[in-house]
């Protein structure tokens, strides 16, 4: 009588994970298979007698259920040399990882002093970490001892529309050309500023850099603010899920395109069961340098925070972290637009610096065995860190070895 098999109805819309990697909405009324395996290991007590998260179960593809390639879990460690915390400097948002010449490179963003945030002079203060920031670069030969070059990419003048701050630095290298792209604000940093995105080019990841005259992506125009009063959650319409900013740009050249992934927020940004309404959305070129035409699709994921992005197994992997009912869930798609969860993992690191010199078709989480992250050491300094991560493929109590017998005196 082994691996009898049950059909059952699954009501469609239950699972947080789709029955299978590009099947269409209507496959999921199929009726799915219950064997005495999957039976056993799902610990369902009756199979004629469901409960709503055991039919969520059943939803999962069995690459879920019996697999963990996609779960990991990670530490962080401090650095050394330039990278070791100094008062009264912020590092923060470090780009990925690439190497040239026998070194690491990063991006990321750099400011000083503290910031006041925007109960003053918002024309003359520092409101955020992240404002009055010009993008620097750093170099390492083993990843750990890091020396501060110098700037990169600096503040447009007065006037400009990168003339305040610009910041959170991705690196794209393509065809013998390297490409930063990054988050613009223009002076003044009021409550209802609209984020844009930047880009800057080099034939040397040492620069010189040409900026992009205009920015290469904007929020959307269809939100409507209520009153004059600088309230960014009073609107008559919030608009698309980016029509307050765009943040956390990152390139993957795909199928031959410019994918540009981005975080968006929303006008009248609210609270929901998943925490802030945080979403992600891609915008696509036949060239680095744009023009970007967003998706029909936007938004691609119901949750996230900062873009963490990378190809994998002809299709693009996502980590999505901080907000939303799906945070802290590994993603993947198979056209760079729809994508399913394939892990759920306890955290992980904030604004995270991909080392895109990894093998990252080795494995699906390859790319993140160590990188770059940033950590506060309080509200007004941030500094870069590394952080590693491995798979988990089991739990034991502590000095206990798998598959090892314990006797009961043992255990005494």
């Amino acid at each position: 009588m082994k691996n009898i098999k049950y059909i059952l109805p699954v009501v469609l819309g239950l699972g947080l994970f789709s029955c299978k990697q590009q099947k269409t909405a209507m496959d999921c009324e199929n009726k799915i298979e219950l064997s005495d395996e999957k039976q056993d290991f799902l610990g369902i007590t009756n199979k004629d007698k469901l409960s709503a998260a055991s039919k969520r179960a059943l939803l999962w593809d069995d690459e879920l259920i019996y697999g963990n390639e996609w779960f990991f879990k990670y530490e962080t460690y401090d650095l050394k040399g330039d990278f070791a915390y100094e008062e009264g400097v912020v590092r923060r948002d470090p780009s990925a990882l690439i190497k040239h010449d026998g070194k690491y490179y990063t991006w990321y963003s750099r400011s000083t002093g503290p910031s006041q945030g925007f109960g003053g002079d918002v024309v003359k203060d520092k409101v955020f970490p992240w404002d009055r920031c010009d993008i620097w670069y750093a170099t390492s030969v083993d990843g750990i001892t890091w020396k501060e070059e110098g700037p990169a990419v600096l503040r447009g003048e007065a006037g400009e529309y990168d003339d305040r701050s610009v910041f959170t630095v991705e690196i794209m290298e393509n065809d013998g050309m390297y490409y930063l792209c990054y988050q613009t604000v223009k002076n003044p940093y009021s409550v209802r500023v609209k984020n844009q995105v930047g880009l800057a080019w080099s034939t040397s990841p040492n620069g010189p850099w040409t900026k992009s005259k205009e920015p290469i992506l904007s929020p959307a125009n269809n939100g409507i603010w209520k009153g004059e009063a600088q309230d960014r959650f009073a609107v008559e319409k919030k608009g698309d899920f980016d029509s307050h900013k765009v943040h956390d740009p990152c390139i993957i050249p795909y199928n031959g395109k410019f994918y540009l992934y981005y975080k968006g927020e929303q006008m009248g940004e609210a609270i929901t069961f998943g925490g802030r309404q945080i979403r992600h959305g891609v915008a696509i070129a036949d060239n680095p340098k744009g023009p970007y035409v967003k998706s029909e699709y936007n938004p691609i994921s119901n949750s996230g925070h900062e873009i963490c992005v990378w190809p994998y197994n002809g299709g693009i992997a996502s980590l999505i972290t901080t907000d939303g009912p799906e945070k802290n869930t590994v993603q993947w798609s198979p056209d760079g637009i729809n994508f399913d969860i394939k892990a759920v993992v306890k955290g992980a690191p904030h604004a995270i610096g991909l080392n895109r010199t990894a093998d990252n078709e080795k494995e699906p989480t390859e790319i993140l065995r160590w990188g770059l992250t940033h950590e506060y050491k309080n509200y007004d300094y941030q500094y870069i860190r590394g952080f590693r991560t491995e798979r988990m493929k089991h739990h034991t109590a502590k000095g206990v070895v798998k598959g090892k017998e314990i006797s009961v005196k043992d255990q005494k």
